[in-house]
């Protein structure tokens, strides 16, 4: 958490609160409703984003509401269920934060690679 007395000492030496970043957070499945992985993670020092389709349907029929916090129960029942059936959520984590961090290093590659095609197209003219 970021208060009391251990995180005061940490951002008087220049801390900075962390961030969850809930990242491409459209519904990929058209069956589902369009802002169901949108609503369930309102909560404050969280950042979400989605492509502009679903920031539409967002203004258009969201709610704002702390939500991220609702049900905690259950999630805590998830993970022990998930836990009891053998599977991993430390494995789990690392291999999508691998996959997550290599598909962003991969994008900017292409990215830088196409700003130098580009820069050699230009240079042409």
């Amino acid at each position: 958490t970021f208060v009391g007395p251990a995180w005061e000492r940490l951002a008087a030496a220049g801390a900075h609160v962390q961030r969850p970043l809930w990242a491409s957070t459209s519904t990929k499945n058209p069956a589902y409703p369009d802002l169901i992985y949108v609503e369930p993670l309102i909560g404050p020092h969280t950042v979400n984003t989605m492509p502009p389709q679903t920031l539409e349907a967002f203004k258009d029929h969201g709610k704002v509401a702390l939500t991220v916090r609702d049900d905690l129960d259950g999630a805590r029942n998830v993970f022990a269920e998930l836990a009891e059936l053998g599977v991993s959520m430390e494995e789990v984590t690392a291999e999508l934060e691998v996959d997550g961090v290599k598909k962003f290093a991969d994008s900017f590659v292409d990215l830088l690679a196409a700003i130098e095609e580009r820069r050699k197209a230009l240079a042409v003219i």
